[in-house]
């Protein structure tokens, strides 16, 4: 498991503000017009939404100019812009900015096909335009504790991942299906853990039973890696009468639980040498009574260090540093379009599943 830090130092002098704006004000997109109004470094220069009442709502709470078009924000002089529309329009709300070489956060997933995705990073890197995707797990409070937990130990060597994502019908993306509007979630973290990789194999099932897109799918993703194979089996469901996000990764030195809704998680390590291993396996060849054996001997367990810090913000903070310094962005475009891409097979491992339809 690599070690990918998520949060900038915070500034020890002073910095230069930059000029920010949100296209797209509703469920997460008047969370970032949030974020840059209340950011010391940012300025919300104007926000813009297809429902100029919420815009308008959001403009007055942030005092900021309410808008009508991406042009009048280029115009207002924006370096910084955060898209949550529909992904359906990504491309569409996010190419002029690029071409004028504004910097975007673009809201999960980069696009809704691979080849619209790969369209807005040809965009960015032909305008010199920082892009960046807003994989948001990747900032949540848990996966920065896993990290830091990992970051000096032994690596974790992953050889099963068990995911489950499951929540009640919103009626939200539904422009999309499961895989893109939920699952794509736990792919952007499952692909940063095999470290960039995409899987070698994909198997999938799904069910439309609400929308006319997928609302439920399992996926069994194989990777196969310098130490061995990996398995990562991923569920998805927009049909459950519960929340639920939870992530198992059983490797061979260590196990992981971490649940994202809990902000809760836990790391088993193997602590038995190779001796008493060996020991052990003998004595149970043997057909030794093992049953007083504490297992707790053999392995030590830690309960994750989790801060309150909030995702949004910390997110938002990597993607203004990464505008301030010019360095790549964690989840940058290519990150955005391994995402997109193991996606769309999944979608499309679906369709064979059920028998092309």
């Amino acid at each position: 498991m690599t070690s990918h830090p998520t949060r900038p130092a915070e500034p020890s002098v002073e910095v230069a503000t930059i000029r920010c704006g949100a296209v797209g004000v509703g469920r997460m997109g008047r969370h970032h017009a949030r974020v840059y109004a209340d950011l010391p470094d940012a300025e919300l220069v104007g926000v813009i939404d297809a429902d100029s009442e919420r815009a308008g709502e959001v403009a007055e709470r942030h005092a900021c100019p309410c808008m009508t078009d991406v042009r009048e924000l280029i115009d207002a002089g924006v370096e910084a812009v955060s898209i949550a529309v529909p992904t359906t329009a990504h491309l569409d709300i996010a190419a002029p900015f690029l071409e004028a070489g504004v910097a975007c956060l673009i809201e999960k997933p980069l696009s809704y096909d691979a080849e619209s995705a790969q369209r807005l990073k040809d965009l960015a890197v032909r305008h010199d335009a920082l892009l960046m995707v807003g994989h948001i797990e990747r900032f949540n409070p848990i996966m920065r504790a896993l990290r830091e937990a990992t970051a000096n130990g032994p690596q974790i060597r992953a050889r099963f991942i068990e995911v489950h994502r499951v929540s009640p019908m919103t009626f939200r993306s539904v422009d999309i299906g499961v895989v893109m509007d939920m699952m794509i979630h736990d792919l952007d973290v499952v692909i940063m853990l095999m470290d960039g990789a995409e899987p070698d194999e994909i198997q999938a099932a799904g069910v439309a039973v609400v929308t006319e897109h997928e609302d439920i799918c399992n996926a069994r993703l194989t990777f196969r890696r310098p130490y061995g194979t990996c398995v990562a089996n991923v569920t998805a469901s927009r049909l459950a009468l519960k929340t639920e996000r939870v992530t198992r990764i059983t490797g061979e030195n260590a196990y992981v639980k971490i649940d994202y809704g809990a902000k809760s998680g836990t790391i088993i390590r193997r602590t038995a040498n190779e001796l008493q291993m060996q020991e052990m396996h003998t004595q149970l060849r043997q057909g030794a009574d093992l049953t007083d054996l504490n297992w707790n001997e053999l392995v030590n367990i830690d309960t994750l260090e989790v801060d309150d810090s909030e995702p949004i913000v910390e997110e938002v903070r990597a993607f203004l540093d990464a505008v301030r310094t010019g360095a790549t962005p964690e989840i940058d475009a290519e990150a955005g379009l391994a995402n997109v891409r193991t996606a769309e097979r999944i979608i499309q491992a679906i369709r064979e599943f059920m028998g092309g339809q």
